[in-house]
């Protein structure tokens, strides 16, 4: 994948772990979010009471992993965390449920890949802190009921639209993450620069956070490789030329484009003359998957007004031919296109 792809990576979670904020205050971004998530902290605590099980959803690398962590570090409480792809047994939730202490924090990455089997076991586990275990086979089968420690979970998803109905209902809490602002994402790379010993002037911090694709995880990922720019080429200081290279060299231009972004919008150009394109017949043109088309790339294209969903299919906007330096042909039923 791409530099772009906001999605973690192995090599992410040691630098990602060393830049996490230990305090909501510290959070950039997200300001709605991180307020209404205060107030319900402040009253859970009054109460004496766990947090309301919470659900984060929106695009990847915006924070979801990292607003979870703060909430067990503001309760004072331990997080346990787990994905849905990784709970393959009922067992296995079993196990996690039974180990919890009273207030403790389930984070669960990718909660709409849980199996239908899981999702029955934590519907009391979330109302009524119960777990049901059957014993036995047949008609002489029963039904054990085992009280559990009063615990939250905090669901992650990248896909509310995957996620029952019924387990949806069981989140008293539901926040989406949506894409940073550029002057968000310049004071979470000043941030990490500080944390790192880093030194950067104002210029580059503006054009890594211009070509950030608006979320941290790219930010930061972006920092990282022009910090081994200034090293190896520089003189360690991170500044206009050294940010300028990288970036080139990295064919990533000024709104985070990378060359699979440029490709889509150009072959729906070139190839289709800007007439609607299926999701498959694109993925079939840039010999690409369709799920990363639409989740990583569409996504992001869509955010910056270059691309536009219609009923037959995806077009590019006049935005898109005044980036790519082509005339847009006059569409006088849809002037954006």
């Amino acid at each position: 994948m791409e530099i772009t792809d906001p999605i973690e990576k192995d090599d992410d979670k040691k630098f990602e772990y060393t830049l996490r904020p230990s305090k909501l205050d510290d959070f950039i971004g997200q300001k709605k979010i991180k307020d209404n998530i205060d107030i319900s902290i402040q009253a859970a605590k009054k109460r004496n009471e766990p947090i309301d099980h919470i659900l984060f959803h929106g695009p990847s690398g915006l924070g979801k992993t990292t607003l979870s962590h703060l909430v067990a570090n503001e309760m004072g409480k331990n997080i346990k965390i787990t994905s849905g792809p990784s709970v393959e047994k009922v067992g296995d939730i079993g196990a996690i449920l039974t180990n919890m202490e009273d207030g403790d924090i389930l984070f669960i990455d990718e909660i709409h890949r849980l199996n239908k089997l899981i999702e029955e076991v934590l519907y009391p586990a979330m109302e009524d802190y119960a777990l049901d275990i059957i014993i036995g086979k047949g008609p002489s089968a029963r039904t054990i009921r085992l009280d559990l420690p009063k615990f939250t979970l905090i669901g992650a998803t990248t896909r509310i639209d995957l996620i029952s109905s019924p387990l949806l209902n069981r989140f008293g809490l539901t926040h989406r993450l949506d894409y940073y602002e550029n002057n968000e994402i310049k004071e979470i790379i000043i941030r990490s620069c500080k944390i790192l010993d880093i030194k950067i002037d104002d210029a580059s911090a503006e054009m890594i956070a211009s070509s950030s694709r608006q979320t941290p995880r790219i930010a930061n990922r972006l920092l990282r490789r022009v910090r081994d720019y200034a090293q190896v080429k520089g003189n360690g200081i991170i500044d206009e030329k050294s940010t300028i290279e990288t970036l080139k060299h990295l064919e990533i231009d000024r709104h985070g484009l990378d060359p699979t972004d440029r490709k889509i919008l150009e072959i729906i150009i070139e190839k289709f003359n800007n007439n609607p394109v299926g999701l498959s017949t694109l993925a079939a043109s840039i010999s690409e998957n369709e799920d990363t088309i639409e989740n990583i790339y569409e996504p992001y294209l869509l955010k910056l007004g270059f691309i536009m969903r219609t009923p037959r299919g995806r077009r590019v906007t006049k935005l898109a031919y005044e980036h790519l330096g082509m005339e847009a042909p006059e569409d006088k039923q849809n002037p954006l296109l």
